[in-house]
């Protein structure tokens, strides 16, 4: 191994996660099946040592990473989710409707932050990680940053990040094979789905 692991958690259900609009700077709570599947998420980080924590400021994510019971969260602005700008609350499907091309992955969003910025946010997430964890960190975020965490821990453009399905109160790990960033776990629940 060349460096530390990275655990990714994706924040329980909301409302707006669960219709699918887009739900960025919008500060939604967390449902109530949101919240059990928080709480499901104890056991699988409960035996894990971290040495570094970084949350979301958002309560979605905070209220995740209590319920979890994880260890003292440092919070971090660029843990946060996309901007959405124009788009925010509203579903892909709806967008389709007047722009049948658009892609978050390749064309941002009006009003909102563009891929570049986002890949900025994920590289200082990854070399934070990097530099300062000496065995296992862990992030407590969202969807589509922590996708785009990953596809930029690997190597791959934001617009890699597509490819990375990422269900809400999910645990995904980040690591090494040999000199190789990997990604050796993906979007597992914290229980039987």
């Amino acid at each position: 191994m060349t460096g530390p692991e990275l655990w990714l958690v994706r924040h329980g259900e909301t409302e707006w996660s669960r219709d699918g609009r887009h739900t960025g700077r919008t500060d939604v709570p967390l449902t109530p099946a949101g919240e059990d599947a928080a709480r499901s998420l104890r056991p699988r980080l409960a035996a894990v040592a971290f040495d570094l924590v970084l949350c979301s400021p958002l309560q979605r994510a905070t209220a995740t990473a209590t319920l979890a019971e994880v260890p003292t969260p440092e919070l971090d602005d660029d843990a946060r989710e996309w901007d959405y700008g124009d788009y925010e609350g509203i579903t892909t499907a709806r967008i389709h409707e007047t722009d049948p091309q658009w892609s978050l992955w390749t064309d941002g969003t009006p009003g909102g932050e563009q891929p570049d910025d986002v890949g900025a946010r994920a590289d200082r997430l990854v070399a934070r990680v990097r530099s300062t964890a000496s065995t296992r960190a862990l992030i407590v975020g969202h969807g589509h940053i922590l996708r785009v965490v990953a596809a930029r821990w690997i190597g791959l453009a934001v617009a890699g990040a597509a490819r990375l399905r990422l269900d809400t109160a999910t645990v995904s790990v980040l690591g090494w094979e040999r000199a190789t960033a990997v990604i050796t776990r993906w979007n597992t629940p914290g229980y039987d789905r």
